[in-house]
């Protein structure tokens, strides 16, 4: 799930722009459903879950502690989805092939943490000493920050001298004020006027000359993503989403696993869900295991995968017309993450950055670093690379061997002292991962008006969950949200 660098909004804080308070949250109730479970009183069902991400496990999760009989089928060998932390490195060092942080705001995300005792630290998003290495110059953000002009981008004379920051709060400045003053009931009106918009769009609208829009889209990270909606990006940032970042000591797997522990003699491992068949009594789910196949049975089912791969599942009788519409057209973006071991944290002595990400315009497109420190241990992984959209694609076509070795010379371009110091590489790309075929809903313009009710429409006795049946798209906190939904429609749901 994403986890994305995101200096716009912490510039946008530091100026002192209008501040929404308290951010765009989860409802109350589902936060004191996270805290006190499922109310009591239904008649127990049967209930199959479909995937052991997030959302499928925190479903499984509170049935299971109202009775339920449940049982979730999954198809690999680990739990967690898109929450996937890599081991496999020296001892004491992991790495995040997905989900990676959790914002101040996602109270639910919160709060499962704080019910199974995991321990958070600082996530550090900004750090003047990072590096923006663009047009073949190397320089500090400190240094460009405080004069913008010394990269060209052939900006308008009026957008010189201004850094991405301060020209994307300028157009947004009317945005920030409706939400200021309006709260949540302000993200129905901006979906209503700029559904229609992708970022580059907007951009446009607004003024930003083409060599604005190609500075905005290189120092956000976005220049991949210039095509999806706006929207998006309004509800994470004028919502707060970037604020205050915590990371899970010990990787964010342990989130999944506390829940698996709870839950374990109701997950089935190696259990591929292939066809799926409903009438007006039970549900049948047809699965391949690694001894052949089998059909199980329930009252209700809960399909947590991405549309992405329940495209490839058969479906009778066929789900609605808007259902089957939202399944084939819902965008997902590609993610791609390369991860070198290192001997030294070589960028701690030399550039004294600690946390942080360093911005380039190199096909790595941006080195992500640890935001502690080890006195015990020297060794460190370094997120070499992180990419999305066609950039993530382009790592994703090359073999594993030579995607490493391309992200090793760009990365000496910023840092030689790589060279001296690199151990092994290990990358993921999750468009190319046949369980997620994407690395999270990304809608596209009119997609949220045009789909997203049909994405979170139930079919008979098939209820949906995912961070894609959320707007909380490529959060935990997404699918966690839409796993209690779906978790609190079956509990209350009458035979």
């Amino acid at each position: 799930m994403r986890d994305l660098p995101a200096p716009a909004s912490a510039d946008l804080v530091a100026a002192g722009a209008p501040q929404p308070d308290p951010g765009v949250r989860v409802s109350p109730d589902l936060v004191a459903m996270a805290t006190h479970g499922l109310p009591g009183g239904a008649a127990p069902k049967r209930v199959l879950v479909i995937g052991a991400g997030m959302a499928g496990l925190v479903a499984a999760y509170e049935l299971a502690g109202r009775g339920h009989q449940v049982t979730v089928l999954e198809a690999q060998h680990r739990v967690g989805g898109r929450v996937h932390t890599l081991r496999g490195f020296a001892p004491g060092l992991y790495a995040e092939a997905g989900a990676m942080r959790v914002p101040r705001v996602h109270d639910l995300t919160l709060e499962y943490c704080h019910r199974f005792g995991l321990e958070l630290r600082p996530f550090v998003m900004d750090n003047p000493h990072t590096l923006a290495y663009i047009q073949g110059k190397r320089l500090t953000m400190g240094e460009l920050n405080a004069d913008p002009d010394l990269l060209d981008f052939d900006l308008a004379p009026h957008e010189r001298g201004r850094t991405y920051a301060d020209l994307w709060r300028e157009a947004t400045a009317e945005i920030h004020e409706l939400y200021a003053q309006e709260g949540e009931h302000a993200l129905d009106r901006l979906c209503a006027e700029y559904d229609r918009y992708s970022i580059r769009a907007f951009l446009r609208e607004r003024g930003f000359s083409t060599g604005a829009i190609e500075l905005y889209g290189i120092m956000s990270f976005r220049e991949a993503n210039l095509n999806a909606a706006v929207i998006e990006q309004f509800r994470e940032i004028i919502g707060r989403a970037f604020e205050d970042m915590q990371e899970i000591t010990g990787g964010s797997d342990l989130l999944p696993t506390a829940f698996y522990r709870e839950i374990k003699d109701h997950v089935r491992f190696g259990h591929e869900v292939h066809a799926i068949e409903q009438d007006d009594r039970e549900v049948r789910l047809h699965v391949r295991t690694t001894t052949g196949q089998t059909t199980l049975t329930a009252d209700y089912a809960i399909c947590t995968v991405p549309f992405s791969v329940l495209r490839d599942i058969e479906i009778s009788p066929a789900f609605s017309r808007g259902k089957q519409r939202a399944i084939r057209e819902l965008h997902y973006n590609a993610s791609t993450k390369i991860l070198f071991q290192v001997r030294r944290r070589f960028w701690e002595r030399t550039d004294r950055i600690v946390g942080g990400t360093t911005v380039t315009d190199l096909p790595i497109r941006r080195i992500c670093y640890p935001s502690h420190s080890d006195p015990r241990e020297d060794r460190a992984i370094l997120l070499a690379s992180y990419t999305w959209g066609q950039d993530a694609l382009r790592w994703g076509a090359m073999s594993e061997q030579r995607r490493i070795q391309q992200a090793l010379e760009d990365v000496a371009k910023v840092h030689p002292e790589i060279n001296d110091t690199f151990e092994f590489g290990v990358s993921h790309s999750w468009y190319d991962d046949p369980w997620a075929a994407g690395a999270f809903a990304l809608f596209e313009p009119q997609q949220q008006s045009g789909l997203h009710e049909d994405i979170l429409k139930p079919e008979g006795r098939i209820h949906f969950a995912g961070e894609h049946c959320s707007l909380w798209h490529a959060w935990i906190e997404g699918a966690l949200e839409s796993g209690l939904r779906a978790a609190t429609a079956v509990h209350e749901s009458a035979e």
